[in-house]
């Protein structure tokens, strides 16, 4: 069933206020997590990485290509750790865009929503965070993490999630990270983290293969629930919930030793992983779709991987 955006009346200045609010706290949060990596980088001192120089992230400026030649369509930062002790390739990044939506990129909005006016006035913007984690050892997961807000002039709504993707099933760290996300939800509303939880399960499963792509977390979209300060009040909290648990899961693990037959395992992980973003993922169609840097919407793919 497809649903609906409710038309929102909101002044220029406060639709204004609220996107830069947004946008500041994607790049708050971006900063929070990138020393929160790099603290793991300099906390490894076992392993066989640990002689390298701890790992650092990387910037570069991103650009998205409009349609209408000279238009500024805004763009992002790339964030990028490789080669690290803890890490073998990280990134987190933001961008803010805005500009017109084609008509391919409406119809792929649309198709889960009606979104009243988008063809007569098909203006957007959109401002978010990205991370994906691929890990040296096997025995850390690979996780991802979104949240994003995006506006029309019919109104503006938030979405995003995380998951881990553990390489090996630890029923430990499992419970941990969804209880972190069960207690942001719980407290905006106790519905979300069985809604959310649901729509995770459902969205993060390879379908071809019919087999999830980790162990789960939180996915929702279209977030709009009548009150913007309490929907970004939530899309917060999943931001600091992830802080809360991916890192304390590293640091757990990523002393421990592994073998080359665990790192085959990772490696043919890695390949699942790559198929989903490249054939399911909506954040990958839609950035494509719309013109945004290639390097920085498929920074999710994994630096190596198997297909057996």
């Amino acid at each position: 069933m497809v649903g609906r955006v409710e038309v929102e009346t909101v002044s220029e200045e406060a639709s204004a206020e609220r996107k830069a609010r947004a946008s500041a706290w994607f790049t708050e949060l971006r900063d929070r997590i990138r020393a929160a990596f790099e603290a793991l980088e300099d906390a490894q001192d076992t392993g066989p990485f640990a002689d390298l120089p701890p790992g650092r992230f990387e910037r570069k400026e991103t650009r998205r290509q409009s349609a209408v030649a000279g238009e500024d369509a805004g763009g992002g930062v790339m964030s990028v750790m490789r080669e690290g002790r803890v890490f073998e390739k990280v990134g987190v990044n933001i961008s803010t865009v805005h500009g017109t939506l084609e008509p391919m990129a409406r119809r792929h909005l649309t198709a889960r929503k009606e979104i009243p006016g988008l063809d007569e006035d098909p203006r957007f913007w959109a401002s978010g965070i990205s991370l994906v984690a691929h890990m040296r050892s096997p025995l850390t997961p690979a996780v991802h993490m979104n949240t994003r807000m995006f506006w029309t002039p019919a109104g503006s709504w938030f979405g995003g999630g995380a998951d881990l993707n553990p390489m090996f099933d630890v029923a430990e760290d499992t419970a941990f990270f969804h209880a972190k996300l069960r207690e942001a939800c719980d407290a905006h509303d106790p519905s979300y983290y069985p809604r959310f939880k649901e729509w995770a399960d459902e969205y993060f499963m390879i379908r071809h293969w019919n087999e999830p792509r980790g162990v789960g977390g939180i996915f929702y979209d279209d977030l709009s629930t009548g009150d913007w300060e309490a929907d970004f009040a939530f899309t917060q909290d999943v931001g600091r919930a992830f802080l809360a648990a991916f890192p304390a899961i590293t640091e757990r693990h990523m002393r421990e030793p592994w073998t080359e037959a665990q790192r085959e395992v990772q490696l043919v992980k890695r390949g699942r992983y790559a198929e989903f973003n490249l054939v399911y993922d909506r954040g990958t169609q839609f950035g494509l779709r719309t013109g945004h840097n290639p390097e920085a919407v498929l920074m999710s793919l994994p630096p190596v991987a198997k297909w057996p």
